[in-house]
């Protein structure tokens, strides 16, 4: 298989193997108007499996979307074919409008234009509860 290399864009790594349509869905990757490429299930040292993003184009990277989805993630940043900078992805804190509460009884059922915010509550299980009511969310990807 040849995926062409980006001159200018960026580089998503060491995503956990399947989790790269995720990624694709949360940050509205299909709204480009550049090359997006998706590799899934490549063969790594350290993971045994994982995917890769090519985005052939700069952009903003939500980086709190990416820490919610595989804290383990690496950005890596291209220009003019070169890496210029790769940065390293972490459990975020507090997530605002990426995870909406199922609570029937929480407040931002009833007014939908409140955001959605989240506060990490363990880390060690990737939960996090509502702001508002505290309903425990656990990640499920």
């Amino acid at each position: 298989m040849n995926i062409d290399s980006i001159q200018n864009g960026i580089v998503l790594d060491h995503i956990q193997a399947g989790k790269s349509m995720d990624i694709y869905k949360y940050l509205h990757l299909d709204e480009l108007d550049c090359s997006v490429a998706i590799i899934k299930n490549v063969r790594s040292g350290r993971m045994g499996k994982k995917d890769i993003i090519k985005i052939d184009s700069p952009m903003e990277v939500d980086f709190d979307v990416l820490g919610y989805i595989d804290s383990n993630i690496t950005v890596n940043v291209i220009r003019n074919g070169k890496r210029v900078e790769k940065k390293h992805v972490e459990l975020p804190r507090k997530l605002v409008n990426i995870i909406r509460c199922k609570n029937p009884r929480c407040i931002t059922v009833a007014e939908p234009q409140l955001d959605a915010i989240f506060v990490l509550s363990d880390a060690e299980k990737h939960t996090y509860r509502c702001a508002y009511c505290d309903t425990a969310k656990d990640k499920k990807f």
